[in-house]
């Protein structure tokens, strides 16, 4: 009798599994009402465990959390059964589609505490993913971008770590972020970054590595309910990939995820199919391993209840070629890596993206060492006539920060800059960067100066020496004719020896409470800075500079000040700085130059 109780129970919990089993394919579908789901019912979630084919595993409902997500944000809580079980609810499974009666409930969205011996999820209802609207244009406040992850943690209220280990708690499942052709010391400075905005940064191989953001042929049949999805940030030789499950295609509109992506509002990403290698169980974090293959439209909307996207739209991409080149003496080029690859636009990650790319880019030459010089060189076309170009050089130091670093950290503040501007969007047709890697550690600092006389006349010239002590060996000697401009006033004045950090300082610090600065503007302040492999000599007095967006105005006259601060509204003020600093000429070194150095005057 009790063999035929277990027998009957397996064969009936085997058709109430069966009922759903013919996998799901585009098109509308009818909808089961939040308001119909009750605990016992026995459903069908489908995703990819390996390869590109959804499986079915059962599901089981436990009932219904009110309110959860926030006012009239439901979740229907559930244990997974069969795989699933096997696996736990895996990052990637976000938006695994389920289906009680042939109709449609929602996403896999979020699971239940670490260590359990249960395989426990939230569903995002799918009549909550549905209201994603694609004419929604409003950008939500707690988005996740880079800037914010340090507010947000320094906000958070301090909660006992003994208390968090042992609180049952629900949350969104992570999104492995598959990273592929980064190296490990790369993503070990990024991670916490992504970890702080729940992704899981994966390394991993790529099937597809040089992917574009024109949808493949085919586009119009792909992303069917329980397959894999990715949004692309980075492709091409090197790629990042945020990846989860599709939900809802109606043969246009794609829904995934049923949590957000990043919670970016409009977006334009390009958006992959995905394969899926296998899926890594662990009881604390399991982990679905795959990769994007093929690109077959755009990501429009990043939203609270999920991502929305459109089959065989294009979304823009930003083309980067990176050459670095090993160079030995006499500057005979050694070696040479080209790097092509597309990056996302937007206005808090492309920066973010071209810092971490950058990085990468230098930390894996095989002549990456402590005794070696780094040359930059970047060129940023935009649309139109307008063209920027930067340049540095850093030398090895005894810094915690590895010079990949610091140099993905300056290529990507630049970035930064020209996306922070409040009034156009710059829009990115190509950047170069050529980078090279010197054979031995170039820097040298200013140490002192001397001229004959300290009493000069205004119009003369005058012959300083300035000596320069460098990494390694007898400090250099540098005679330079210094002109004192005809107009110097007479009383006491300076001549200033410096880097070209200095003299930015300066400039930067006045224009950095203009709030207001146009993308022409922010691009000849850009273009503006000095280079720092060259030593800059400049005749200083005590007489303000002014500054007006990318105009230096020094020895401003009072009554020429006093027009131009009134027709300078709070937002566009009109600052600066208590000297003036008129630079006279600079020497070229193939080093970086540090320090500085004043050498008093006087004008009689």
């Amino acid at each position: 009798m009790t063999k035929w109780l277990v027998s009957a129970t397996l064969a009936l919990a085997s058709v109430c599994f069966g009922a759903d089993m013919a996998r799901p394919k585009a098109g509308k579908v009818e909808i089961l009402p939040l308001k119909e789901v009750k605990p016992g019912m026995q459903a069908t979630a489908w995703t990819v465990f390996s390869g590109t084919e959804p499986e079915a595993m059962p599901v089981e409902v436990v009932g219904v959390w009110k309110n959860y997500l926030g006012p009239r944000q439901d979740v229907i809580l559930c244990k997974l059964g069969g795989r699933g079980k096997e696996t736990g609810v895996a990052a990637g499974m976000s938006g695994s589609p389920v289906y009680f009666d042939g109709k449609l409930m929602g996403a896999i969205s979020l699971r239940m505490g670490v260590f359990s011996p249960d395989a426990v999820c939230g569903i995002t209802p799918i009549e909550s993913m549905l209201e994603i609207q694609d004419f929604d244009s409003s950008r939500p406040a707690d988005a996740r971008t880079p800037d914010k992850v340090v507010a947000r943690l320094s906000d958070a209220p301090d909660v006992p770590s003994d208390m968090r280990a042992n609180l049952p708690f629900i949350q969104q499942i992570e999104t492995p972020m598959m990273f592929s052709g980064f190296s490990a010391g790369v993503l070990k400075q990024f991670e916490p970054v992504f970890s702080q905005m729940g992704v899981t940064a994966v390394q991993g191989g790529s099937t597809a590595s040089h992917l574009t953001a024109k949808p493949a042929p085919g586009w119009e049949k792909s992303l069917n309910p329980g397959e894999a999805v990715s949004g692309i940030l980075v492709s091409g030789d090197m790629s990042a990939t945020g990846m989860g499950t599709v939900t809802y295609n109606d043969g246009k509109r794609v829904l995934a995820f049923g949590h957000p992506f990043y919670n970016l509002g409009p977006i334009d990403m390009p958006m992959a199919k995905s394969d899926i290698m296998m899926v890594f169980s662990s009881s604390y974090q399991p982990t679905k391993f795959g990769s994007a293959t093929e690109v077959v439209g755009a990501l429009k909307q990043d939203r609270y209840t999920g991502i929305m996207g459109e089959l065989g739209a294009e979304a823009p991409t930003v083309p980067v070629h990176v050459r670095v080149r090993s160079l030995g003496a006499g500057g005979a080029v050694l070696g040479q890596k080209d790097l092509n690859f597309n990056v996302f636009v937007h206005q808090k990650w492309t920066p973010l993206l071209m810092n971490m790319t950058l990085a990468n880019s230098l930390q894996q030459m095989n002549e990456f060492a402590d005794e070696i010089t780094y040359r930059i060189s970047g060129d940023v076309q935009l649309a139109g006539s307008e063209r920027l170009h930067v340049s540095t050089v850093q030398a090895g130091s005894d810094a915690m920060s590895p010079l990949p670093l610091t140099l993905g950290a300056w290529w990507g503040d630049k970035f930064t800059r020209l996306f922070q501007n409040n009034v156009t969007t710059p829009n990115l047709k190509q950047v170069e960067c050529v980078v090279d890697l010197l054979p031995d550690r170039r820097i040298m600092s200013v140490d002192t100066a001397w001229t004959p006389s300290a009493e000069v006349t205004a119009g003369t010239e005058i012959p300083v020496k300035v000596f320069l002590r460098p990494y390694r060996g007898e400090r250099i000697e540098q005679n330079v004719t210094v002109k004192i401009p005809a107009d110097l006033p007479k009383g006491e004045h300076r001549i200033l020896l410096s880097d070209a950090v200095t003299l930015n300082r300066l400039q930067s610090a006045a224009v950095s409470s203009n709030r207001y600065l146009d993308l022409p503007e922010t691009v000849s302040l850009l273009n503006q800075e000095r280079g720092n492999n060259r030593l800059y000599v400049s005749v200083v007095q005590r007489r303000p500079t002014y500054y007006s967006e990318d105009k230096t105005l020094p020895a401003l006259p009072l009554s020429v000040l006093n027009v131009l601060q009134s027709q300078r509204s709070a937002g566009r003020a009109l600052t600066g700085i208590a000297e003036s600093a008129e630079e006279e000429l600079s020497i070229p070194f193939d080093q970086m130059v540090t320090g500085s150095f004043s050498l008093p005057i006087v004008v009689r």
